[in-house]
């Protein structure tokens, strides 16, 4: 085949969305078109040829905290949250996109959290997964792909 390169399977992959992992980006220096403060520069002289470290990642926090009752209990939880992504700024720009809808998903996660669980580093270790699992989901159903990676607690409080 000279210059064919798969045809209708190219026009499939058109319609996926593609993720970039942060180690394969490309960073334009300062002074040259599009948004940002042109940090990317030093980034990808430090990261060498392949562009930023392998492990960067980007951080978005949710401005207002999370308030739940805990399943089956007086008490209630409050949380404040932020999650990380391997991935391009497309992932950051999802989640302020649907944040009502990923706001919702979190406090669903938070009301069928037991009290036992929050008193443990063990059990706040699954809820963060759970609360990944339930942003990710989210984010599956209105974009078609999640890419959130880790969920982190900036606050946590439970009375």
């Amino acid at each position: 085949m000279i210059g064919g390169s798969g045809g209708a399977h190219d026009e499939k992959k058109k319609d996926v969305p593609h993720l970039v992992p942060k180690s394969e980006q490309k960073y334009a220096g300062s002074g040259e078109g599009g948004e940002g403060s042109g940090e990317g520069a030093s980034a990808s002289a430090e990261g060498g040829e392949g562009g930023a470290d392998a492990n960067a990642s980007s951080y978005y926090t949710f401005d207002k905290e999370f308030t739940s009752n805990l399943l089956d209990s007086v008490h209630f939880i409050q949380v404040g949250i932020a999650v990380s992504t391997p991935y391009d700024e497309k992932v950051i720009t999802n989640l302020k996109t649907h944040e009502i809808a990923v706001r919702s998903a979190i406090l669903m996660a938070l009301t069928e959290t037991d009290e036992e669980q929050v008193f443990t580093p063990a059990g706040k270790q699954q809820l963060q997964k759970r609360l990944a699992k339930a942003i990710n989901d989210t984010l599956k159903e209105k974009e078609g792909f999640g890419g959130v990676g880790n969920v982190y607690f900036t606050n946590f409080v439970v009375q």
